[in-house]
This record gives structure tokens, C-alpha cells and sequence, in this order.
């Protein structure tokens, strides 16, 4: 009778734990919106890798290791070098990976396509399968310890994908010189005979700066230590863009847990991306630090609405004082983020939708939320923009990247094909007048999208993390100019709230995609240079397939499966 009692307790158990599986699957219930629904799952649910899947990791984290090392060198030849002072310029052994433009471009691709599949094999160990199948997990501090070794020899390499940091350097010597970056370039500010112009793209030789106060501020710190040492200024603001990159990685599996999301699964996606390696750390772009910022004064902030602990947690009743100087430290937080670039600004509102929503039902709440927060925006805006004695001709400079026929935003795409479709037609090109119209309706469209995220906050419909991430994407999709580091904005905060197919597949392919097919210096290379380095590569990565196919995870695993225990549907508000 007692092992009859058992196998009757189990099998209820095991009907309820599937039962629990279907409802977070969305089988036998709606989601609680259906702009996307997401299956949550918590960490403890997976084990850990077991012995073969140990050695498999391990193998990964070496190629990733191995790419990146070899990304590392051959920018000493193909990366964004600077024109003057290049320190490997004339050197016997080190410089001639510059005079050897092709071979390097070919290790260069080769080295970015092992650290991207690297990625991807990673990912069978950090994403949950689906349908009650719970691969096995990595540790976080595995994962840990693989980013870094994968972050740090792109961290000591030149920079590469991008001349950005040559423009930071210029507009910082240009206010520490005691002129305003927000009215004059770098070729009226330093003049055509400085190094620091000299390195500066020439597009963006007469461009004032587009960047907020803070950034300028932390930048003409960085111009009178250095002065015109270029060398040196890389590395500083380099050290700026790993400690947003540092930020990143401590505020994601935070807002991961309030989200039901596995951390090493949103860490993953969202940190170990090939976007975050090759452009935030390899590039040097302030994004890191705008993003890092951002992400850290948000849990901060739902850290006092909502309750440090579980995702089910919801205090209710007035703030105390810790909450009060949690959201105000945020509140803070969040502002400066914006004083990198303006764009995260709109996080705040997420913050204040879900603020408003502890404080009672009716709009008297939204308003008394967006009083506190636009006063605490307003006067950290204030104090930053005074302090540094820059002011406020960031306003005014916000769209100067509009300059730039971005080929990944929709409406710039739209404008410039049926353009060159009347070209063809013989109907004359009006592409700038097409652009005029369709960049327009893109924002707003975009407002309208962001607006809508707004409302789903405020009624609990959508997590705030998850609905500033749909906002997110809405407008780095439908904004007039689109870089390719612009795609982490959204990427990074979804990856702690989706997890369905709808959103990973997208952002992992595009993640994958865009990161290999960019130059390692944006340009400068011809079109027979680039087909013969493709070429090497894919015979390299064809026989690396072929004498790895039994030693690496190149296709799924049938493994045991694990009965989920707990879910959280998309719907339910940390």
C-alpha cells in the first residue's frame, strides 16, 4: 500500500508539474499580452554540465579564446589604427601585419567567426529548452570566467570596427581647451594640422559633438591627462567603456531574477554577445557606459518599488526611507545615463509607469510619478550640464548622425530602395525627399509603440524591464540612423525579461550576422581583399567542422528531462 500511495503522489506531481509547464508555455491559457510571450524559467530548474558536456564547454571557451587572440592581432594591421602615432608603424616583426593587408584580413575574419560560433555553442549550455526540456546549465561563475577570457584580449588590441574614439578624443581636447564641442568641430576647434583631427573620419571633421554633458565632462578629464597622446587616450576611455561593461554584467542577472529568467541565460545574450565584444570593448563606444548606467540605476530603482528578493514580492503602501534613497540613487543613475546619450532617458518613464502603479489605480498617481522623477531628472540635468560648464548645446546636436544613410533603419532602407526604384523607373532621384516622409512616420510610429509599452506597465500587462526592451527595439528599428552596437540598446534589456523563440531567434541571428560582416575598420578595403579573405576563412572554417564534428556540440544532444517546478507567466509584475 505505501509504494501504491507513492506512485499515486508522483504521478500527481508529475501531472502538475506539467500542467505548469503548459500554462508557462501559453498551451492552455493567454498570455497576459500578446505582444510577446515569453517562457520563464528559474536557474535551479537545469543541472549543472555533466562530465562530456564539461569537456565540451571547455574546448568552447578555448575557441572563443582563440578568436578573440587572433582578432587581437591582426588589428594591429586591419584595426582602426590611428593615422598618426601608431606605435607598431615602421616595426620589424609587429608591423608587418599591416603590410600584409589580405592574410591579416583573413585572420581577422577567421578569429570573428570562431569567437561567434564559440557563442553560439555556448548558448545549447545557457538557454532552456522548450516543450519541459531543460538542457543542462552552466555555473555563473563558469560563464564569468569565459567572458573575461574573452573580453581581454580584445580589451589590449587597437580599436577596431569603428574610428569613434578618434572623434571622443578630438571633441575632448576641444573642451579642455575652454571652446564649446557643441558649436565647433574638430577642424575648427584643433585645426587641420592637429594629430587628434587627423585621426577624426573626415564626415565628422566639421560636426560638433552629439554627445551629452557627462561624457564631454569624464572626456576633457581624460584630454588633461593625456593631452594629444592618442595612445594614452585610447586606453582611458577604453578603461570608461570596460567599467560600463563591468555595469552591464552586475545590473542583468539582477533584473533577470525579477523577470523569472535564468541569469547565465540572460548574461549570455545580453553580455557575452558578439555586439557587446567586438563594439563596446573592441570598439571603445560610449554605449557601454550609457547602457551600463542605465541598466544599474533600473534595478535600483525597482529595487525600492518593487522588493529586493523574489520576482512574486510586491510591497505595497508608502515608500520608507531606504525606498525613498534607492529611487532617488536610481532616479539619479538613470539621468546620467542619459547624460551619455540622450536616449535612455525614456527608461525613466517605465520606471515612473511602475511606480505609479504601487502607489493606487487613477491618474493621480502617474502624475505625482512623473513629478518626482522629472524633478530628480531635472535637476541632475541641471547640475551636470553647469558643473562641467558645457550647458545645454547638446539639444541642438542631438540629430547630427542623421548626416548618415544608415542601411539597418527600416525607414532610411524604404526611402533609399524606392528612390533607386524611380531612378530606374526614369522617374529621377527623390530619395531625400522619400527619406523627408518616411523618417518622419517612422518616429512616429515608434512614439506610438513606446507609448503603448507606457499603458502595459502601468496595468501590469508587461515588466517594466520587458517593456522598456520593446521600446527599445521599436525605436533603434524605425530611428533614421541605425549603427550596429544601436541593436544592444534593446538586446540587453530583453535578454533578462523574453525568452521565447519570437525574440531569441531574431536577436541571436542578427547578433551573429551583423557582428561578422563588418569590416574590422569600417572601410578601406577593396573589393577582391575582402572576397579572397572570405575565401581563406570559409576553407578554414570548413576544415575546422569537419576535424571537430565529434568534439564539440554541433548538434543537439538528447539529454534527461527535467521537470519545470515553477513558472512565472509573462504577465505576473515582479
Amino acid at each position: 500500500m505505501a509504494v501504491l500511495s507513492g506512485v499515486t503522489n508522483w504521478n500527481k506531481l508529475q501531472r502538475r508539474s506539467v500542467e505548469l509547464g503548459r500554462r508557462a508555455l501559453g498551451l492552455d491559457v493567454p498570455a497576459a499580452d500578446h505582444t510577446i510571450a515569453a517562457l520563464h524559467t528559474n536557474e535551479a530548474e537545469a543541472p549543472g554540465l555533466d562530465a562530456r558536456e564539461l569537456v565540451q564547454f571547455r574546448r568552447i571557451r578555448l575557441l572563443g579564446a582563440t578568436g578573440a587572440v587572433l582578432m587581437a592581432i591582426s588589428a594591429l594591421g586591419v584595426g582602426a589604427q590611428p593615422v598618426h602615432q601608431n606605435p607598431v608603424s615602421g616595426m620589424r616583426v609587429v608591423g608587418m601585419f599591416a603590410r600584409a593587408a589580405t592574410p591579416t584580413l583573413a585572420m581577422c575574419m577567421i578569429g570573428t567567426a570562431a569567437l561567434v560560433v564559440a557563442w553560439l555553442l555556448l548558448g545549447r549550455f545557457t538557454i532552456s529548452g522548450f516543450g519541459g526540456q531543460m538542457r543542462h546549465r552552466l555555473s555563473r561563475s563558469q560563464l564569468d570566467r569565459t567572458l573575461l577570457l574573452w573580453i581581454i584580449p580584445l580589451s589590449v588590441a587597437p580599436p577596431m570596427f569603428s574610428n569613434d574614439v578618434y572623434s571622443y578624443l578630438a571633441q575632448s581636447q576641444i573642451a579642455e581647451r575652454g571652446m564649446d564641442p557643441y558649436v565647433v568641430g574638430p577642424e575648427d576647434g584643433l585645426g587641420l594640422a592637429n594629430v587628434l583631427t587627423n585621426n577624426v573620419p573626415n564626415i565628422w571633421r566639421e560636426t560638433p559633438a552629439p554627445y551629452g554633458p557627462l561624457f564631454l565632462w569624464m572626456g576633457r578629464g581624460i584630454a588633461k591627462l593625456t593631452g594629444d597622446n592618442i595612445l594614452l587616450g585610447v586606453w582611458e576611455h577604453r578603461l570608461l567603456e570596460l567599467g560600463g561593461v563591468a555595469l552591464i554584467v552586475w545590473a542583468l542577472p539582477r533584473l533577470s531574477r525579477r523577470c523569472g529568467v535564468a541569469p547565465v541565460s540572460a548574461l549570455w545574450l545580453g553580455a557575452a554577445n558578439p555586439l557587446v565584444l567586438f563594439h563596446l570593448v573592441g570598439g571603445v563606444h560610449n554605449d557601454a557606459l550609457m547602457l551600463g548606467l542605465m541598466l544599474a540605476g533600473l534595478e535600483f530603482c525597482l529595487r525600492a518599488i518593487h522588493g529586493r528578493d523574489s520576482p512574486g514580492e510586491k510591497p505595497t503602501g508608502p515608500f520608507t526611507r531606504q525606498e525613498w534613497m534607492l529611487l532617488l540613487f536610481g532616479a539619479v543613475v538613470m539621468t546620467l545615463s542619459s547624460s551619455i546619450k540622450f536616449t535612455s532617458i525614456i527608461a525613466l518613464g517605465f520606471v515612473g509607469m511602475a511606480l505609479a502603479r504601487r502607489w493606487g489605480p487613477g491618474l493621480r498617481p502617474v502624475l505625482a510619478a512623473a513629478a518626482v522623477l522629472g524633478g530628480i531628472a531635472a535637476v541632475t540635468t541641471l547640475f551636470v550640464s553647469y558643473a562641467s560648464g558645457l550647458g545645454f548645446g547638446w539639444i541642438f546636436t542631438l540629430n547630427t548622425a542623421n548626416a548618415v544613410r544608415s542601411w539597418m533603419s527600416l525607414p532610411t532602407a524604404v526611402g533609399i530602395i524606392t528612390g533607386f526604384g524611380g531612378v530606374l523607373l526614369g522617374l529621377g532621384d527623390h530619395t531625400t525627399a522619400l527619406l523627408s516622409i518616411t523618417r518622419p512616420i517612422a518616429v512616429v510610429v515608434a512614439g506610438f509603440l513606446s507609448l503603448r509599452m507606457l499603458v502595459a506597465t502601468w496595468t501590469g500587462r508587461l515588466h517594466p524591464v520587458g517593456a522598456l526592451g520593446v521600446s527599445m527595439a521599436a525605436i533603434v528599428l524605425l530611428w533614421p540612423v541605425v549603427q550596429p552596437w544601436y541593436l544592444l540598446w534593446a538586446i540587453v534589456p530583453l535578454a533578462a525579461w523574453a525568452t521565447t523563440r519570437v525574440f531569441r531567434v531574431p536577436a541571436i541571428v542578427l547578433s551573429a550576422v551583423v557582428g561578422m560582416i563588418l569590416m574590422p575598420r569600417g572601410a578601406d578595403f577593396g573589393v577582391f581583399q575582402i572576397i579572397e579573405a572570405a575565401a581563406a576563412g570559409i576553407v578554414v572554417g570548413v576544415v575546422f567542422v569537419v576535424l571537430t564534428r565529434n568534439v564539440l556540440p554541433w548538434r543537439s544532444q538528447a539529454v534527461a528531462p527535467v521537470l519545470p517546478t515553477a513558472a512565472v507567466t509573462h504577465g505576473a509584475e515582479s
